[in-house]
Order: structure tokens, then sequence, then C-alpha cells
């Protein structure tokens, strides 16, 4: 069994981990960007980022969770400093299908929403303008109210 004082120290171990990759993340972003992204690399450093977005909402611990959403970040700049933009449109933003996968449709009776944003599920990757990894969203899809009933048609 690990006692308290065995806990404390692994914890603080992954502090200064995530401490020094970021500030290695930090120099990377900041080296410049290359005449062309390397497109694999911003794909896979976007999975990353989202997996430590994943374990950051996943876990308990303040202190986890900080070092989780410092790795983000870091990957984020990393990105940025590459060539890459993360794609997250809001909700209310006409949805594109260039830029996004409707991962899953809402029924909404108000017109106005039809084929809009209704919530980012994940975030996607553009690179010199196109799209490599869309953005999941929920998408407004207008289905007038049965009039017999008051209810969704669907």
């Amino acid at each position: 069994m690990v006692d308290l004082q065995e806990l404390v120290d692994k914890i603080d171990d992954l502090s200064r981990i995530v401490t020094r990759q970021s500030a290695a993340l930090a120099r990377l972003a900041e080296g410049g960007s290359r005449a062309a992204p390397d497109v694999p690399l911003l794909v896979e450093l976007h999975a990353l980022r989202s997996d430590a977005v994943a374990c950051a909402a996943a876990t308990r611990a303040r202190k986890e969770r900080s070092a989780f959403e410092a790795i983000a970040a870091g990957l984020e700049r990393l990105l940025a400093g590459r060539g890459g933009a993360l794609v997250s449109p809001r909700p209310g933003h006409p949805f594109s299908a260039a830029m996004m996968e409707a991962a899953e449709v809402v029924a909404t009776d108000d017109a106005a929403l039809d084929r809009t944003v209704a919530e980012l599920l994940e975030p996607g990757l553009e690179v010199d303008g196109r799209s490599v990894r869309p953005a999941r969203v929920r998408v407004h899809r207008h289905q007038p109210p049965d009039t017999a009933n008051g209810t969704l048609v669907g």
C-alpha cells in the first residue's frame, strides 16, 4: 500500500515533468514555422491535445487536472507555432461540411436554427486553410411540429 508521502512525491514528480514538457513545447512553438507544415505531425499533436483535454475532464484531483490542462495548452501553442489552427465553431454558427462533421443531429422546431451548430463535441484541425480533421459537432435540424399533437415530426 502506498503511503501519503509517496503519493505526494509522485504528484510532485509529475508536476516537474509537466513543467519541463510545457517549457519544451513552448520552445518548439517559438522556434518558428517551416516552409511547409508537417501535417502528419500536426494531426498527432492534435490527437495528443484531445487526449490531454479528456484526461483533464476525467480526473478529480486538482493537481492532475492542472497538469493535463498545461499539457493541452502547450500542445495548442505548438500546433499554432507549426501552422495548425483549432477549428472550434460556436453554437449558432452555420454548419460547414468542409470544416465540420455532424456527429449528431438535434431536432428543433425553430427554423432559424436549421443547419446550425448546437454544440461542439471535439475541435477540428486546419492546416494552410484546409481541414485535415473536421470539428465534431451536434447540428440543429428543423422539424416542424406535428400540428395534430404538438410534437416534432421525425
